[in-house]
């Protein structure tokens, strides 16, 4: 099987207008998402803002918290947390993967078991 840059949810690969048109907000909207920081696309050769699908993802959180009366300073609070909890939540992951592959380790034998 081919992979193909359409199958890469980061390939930079949807216009402005296309992602305003889909997400249904104004292409004024996203460049002001890019201006304050909150969505940074890619941009073509020609300088065009270009979009990936994990791009679109986060515009259109921003749509959904926006839309719920928060703020533009506020979805970047908010963003900022949900990344630090994935991460937490990842580091958490691993330190338990890491005492449970321990244990397999323990005197007495496969497993610890003896």
């Amino acid at each position: 099987m081919v992979d193909l840059p359409i199958d890469d949810a980061d390939a930079a690969l949807y216009t402005v207008g296309q992602v305003a048109s889909m997400l249904n907000v104004q292409v004024a909207f996203l460049r002001r998402l890019d201006e304050q920081g909150l969505v940074v696309p890619d941009r073509s050769a020609g300088g065009q803002r270009r979009y990936s699908r994990r791009q679109i993802d986060r515009v259109a959180e921003v749509v959904q918290l926006a839309g719920e009366g928060v703020t533009l300073a506020g979805v970047r609070h908010v963003l900022d947390l949900r990344a630090r909890v994935d991460q937490l939540e990842a580091d958490l992951a691993d330190a338990r993967g890491e005492r449970a592959g321990s244990a397999d380790r323990a005197p007495g034998g496969e497993g610890g078991v003896g």
